[in-house]
């Protein structure tokens, strides 16, 4: 019987499907142990049913459409039908290395039954070189995971990427699994996130333990259309609407201690910056944009809201 599933959410990314894929089907772990489980999510039902008759090799590649939209729901769906028990999810412009399903079951297995996730390193695959404006601490908002060290039980600030984490899937099903109303849907135009977190955190409560593996290690593509200040706006903004779906008090409670920072962060730019142009000018000085990011994020906060508690 398989112990793991391999499992692949997609939407409308047949091209990097492909490699996804085929590196799944190139694992150490013997056959036998695991399965490859596809749920695709994209909006051509017809053209998807083309791409399923090539992939569909039950019962070891099993290719799944879900016409429900959404990423929390795609990865709910796997959950239930894998069989498994455990289940680890990769990208679908992501390569697992060959030992990344071996790692994952020998972690859970050297952390006993109370082990109920685990997340690996996740390595960038620059599409195109890596902006010299990209400061090394925004490198988590392109899923870069690397903690250092030996496999251990994760630490309090040790956060994993969708992009490669792997749960006991009785933990997933018992903790309500990934919240729908977090994560993305359709085809970017929204960059909610959090689903991870928030089921994370709802085992955590509950006295069981998550891992970190480096080990069981992705390359995970940085696309180009990622790599422009544009696009690290928008994401940093969708970060804070996130957050505060999740934890309103936390978001607003943290909103609330940025405020000074964000007057002097105003104060000391450029005199012609220092209107609202001072959260969307670009900068090639990465400890800048930075602070810009961190500013945009604490002013979404205070909109949502209302700027309630703020010094006036």
């Amino acid at each position: 019987m398989p112990r793991i599933a391999a499992t692949i959410c997609t939407y409308n990314r047949y091209d990097y499907l492909a490699k996804a894929i085929e590196s799944v089907r190139n694992q150490t772990l013997t056959q036998e142990q695991y399965k490859i489980l596809i749920i695709d999510n994209s909006p051509d039902y017809e053209y998807a049913q083309k791409v399923q008759q090539e992939y569909h090799q039950p019962p070891f590649l099993i290719y799944h459409i879900e016409k429900i939209p959404g990423l929390s729901n795609a990865r709910n769906v796997a959950a239930k039908l894998c069989e498994t028990e455990f289940i680890a999810y990769l990208d679908d412009d992501a390569i697992a290395s060959p030992q990344w399903l071996e790692k994952i079951v020998a972690g859970f297995d050297s952390f006993g039954t109370n082990a109920a996730a685990l997340g690996g390193r996740v390595d960038p695959i620059w599409e195109i070189e890596r902006p010299t404006w990209l400061h090394d601490e925004l490198l988590s908002y392109v899923s870069v995971v690397n903690w250092g060290g030996e496999i251990r039980v994760a630490k309090p600030d040790e956060w994993f990427a969708g992009a490669n984490i792997a749960f006991r899937t009785q933990d997933i099903l018992e903790n309500g699994g990934f919240d729908v109303s977090l994560g993305r849907t359709g085809s970017g135009t929204s960059l909610m996130s959090n689903e991870e977190i928030h089921l994370l955190n709802q085992i955590k409560s509950k006295g069981k333990l998550t891992i970190y593996a480096p080990e069981a290690k992705v390359d995970h593509l940085v696309e180009k259309k990622r790599l422009n200040h544009a696009w690290f706006r928008k994401r940093v903004v969708w970060q804070a609407v996130s957050d505060y779906q999740m934890n309103p008090e936390k978001a607003i409670e943290e909103a609330q201690s940025g405020w000074s920072f964000l007057l002097e962060y105003f104060f000391g730019l450029p005199p012609k910056e220092r209107t609202i142009r001072g959260l969307f000018y670009d900068t090639d000085d990465p400890k800048q944009f930075r602070e810009q990011l961190w500013v945009l994020s604490t002013f979404t906060a205070m909109l949502l809201s209302g700027f309630d508690g703020v010094e006036k």
